[in-house]
């Protein structure tokens, strides 16, 4: 037996079960099925004066959703890079910077009627949802229809691929005619209002260097990744070969040239690393 390999694999195994057990993701978000499903919109424990939680994500880049770092105030590699080509007035460079861009995703907490026991959970959507939801919010003969004492719930209407004529479902928004509490229960009520997950808690934070290090395996024509959405929305496909060019002299550079010339060498410890 190779007992080096052998104490790997055991090192591995009690590795997972020092992490604990692994999320009910559940039990954190919740998905429109295909159908109608009635919901309330929960006021946020962690801003009250909008329920409503945008944040930007990168599909494509690898095998996973990557949650930007402009989300919490941070620098984020790919967004500077975009940036960067699109200052070059260059076709090529500029498609390629869109196909870098963030994509926007919008958090909301809801409690699901006839799911009560889940407890309150996040609905992420897009544009389209997001526009109706605004737009009903604004409605003076609607009002504030995530007030616990005098709100309204909601029907979210779902169709799938054989309406949509894509390989998405479609949800679409209806709010109720009758004003209710969210709960009779007090004591319901406090803990919805008080015990949420936090959608900038979700997702993995990545730092700059990983990231960077994702964009410049991304740029080489070796890279073939695949996409594992963690949201039901396109992803921006990696082109199979990236022929940009940064550079505007006439002094030909590869790729990985090109990233470097952008980035810097970050050895030297400068906090800021980026010449732009």
């Amino acid at each position: 037996m190779d007992l080096n390999a052998i104490k790997q694999k055991l090192d591995g195994l009690q590795s997972k079960q020092a992490q604990g057990p692994k999320k009910d993701y559940s039990l954190i978000f919740w998905r429109p099925t295909i159908g109608k499903q009635q919901i309330r919109i929960v006021p946020s424990a962690f801003n009250t004066s909008n329920p409503f939680t945008e944040l930007k994500f990168y599909y494509g880049i690898t095998n996973k959703v990557m949650l930007s770092p402009q989300n919490y105030g941070e620098k984020d590699p790919i967004a500077l890079f975009a940036g960067k080509l699109r200052e070059e007035y260059n076709k090529e460079n500029y498609l390629l910077a869109k196909s870098l861009d963030a994509k926007n995703r919008i958090f909301v907490p809801v409690v699901v009627r006839g799911e009560e026991e889940k407890g309150v959970r996040l609905w992420q959507f897009g544009k389209q949802v997001y526009e109706e939801l605004l737009s009903l919010a604004i409605d003076d003969e609607i009002g504030d229809y995530t007030d616990v004492a005098s709100g309204r719930d909601l029907t979210i209407e779902t169709v799938g691929p054989e309406s949509t004529g894509t390989p998405y479902n479609k949800s679409s928004v209806r709010v109720r005619l009758k004003s209710t509490p969210i709960s009779e229960d007090a004591a319901q009520v406090e803990l919805w209002t008080g015990t949420q997950p936090n959608p900038m808690d979700e997702f993995k934070r990545f730092t700059f260097d990983e990231m960077k290090s994702a964009l410049e395996k991304w740029l080489s024509p070796e890279s073939d990744a695949t996409t594992e959405n963690a949201f039901p929305t396109p992803a921006a496909a990696a082109p199979k070969t990236n022929n940009f060019s940064l550079d505007t002299s006439n002094v030909k550079k590869t790729k990985n040239d090109q990233f470097d010339t952008l980035f810097g060498d970050e050895k030297d410890g400068e906090s800021d690393v980026l010449p732009f």
